[in-house]
């Protein structure tokens, strides 16, 4: 078919988002958590391309199956994934890949999790019950992970001991509180993951 100046153009990525000239290795993250905890946001606020979402309207059919407590106003919701970019280094790229919250969407977990390094958990203090099936399948993985508190407002604050004690977490996983719509909090997370990842007791090959 001959291309006709009227045929729509698709505009091809700004030249900000080229992926590094410099980049020789690139690895691979996953934001998971329950619905609404926001890791959207944080894959949109640390990448330095414009994040790939794949956000649908919520319709009544998710009425009775999804839990919005706390996300009331929340108009959108994740059902494939997010994904984002951000250069750890100049030879070093870090892939983000944010999961669906919903249950009904835990499917795609098996696909986004392969290949990768490890995973952030995303927390919100109002529901923290969210967070324990999502926990309890990174450890039936095996897959390295960090919690990171999203501090939403009118959130409960908890001590991490006590944060720690209810999510039955071992005392060698980090637990950091962050701020997912700051990119330098978001960069920090992903880096206690990093280093996480790099220590001793938990060095290992890709999944």
């Amino acid at each position: 078919m001959d291309w006709k100046s009227s045929d729509p153009v698709v505009p091809g990525p700004r030249t900000e988002e080229h992926l590094p000239h410099t980049a020789r290795a690139a690895v691979k993250i996953v934001i998971v958590g329950g619905f609404g905890v926001g890791k959207t946001t944080m894959v949109g606020s640390v990448s330095e391309i414009r994040p790939l979402t794949t956000e649908e309207t919520m319709t009544q059919a998710g009425i009775g199956v999804d839990d919005n407590f706390g996300s009331d106003s929340k108009t959108a919701t994740t059902v494939a994934m997010d994904f984002g970019r951000i250069s750890i280094t100049e030879q070093l790229v870090l892939y983000l890949f944010g999961t669906p919250g919903q249950e009904r969407f835990w499917f795609l977990w098996n696909g986004l999790f392969e290949g990768a390094l490890g995973a952030v958990v995303l927390l919100d203090t109002r529901r923290l019950e969210v967070s324990f099936d999502v926990i309890g399948r990174l450890e039936e993985r095996g897959v390295p992970f960090v919690v990171a508190v999203n501090s939403f407002p009118d959130a409960p604050r908890h001590p991490m001991k006590e944060l720690r004690a209810a999510l039955d977490l071992s005392d060698e996983i980090p637990i950091v509180e962050c701020d997912a719509r700051r990119r330098a909090s978001g960069r920090d997370v992903l880096m206690t993951l990093m280093r996480f990842l790099h220590s001793p007791a938990t060095a290992r090959a890709p999944l």
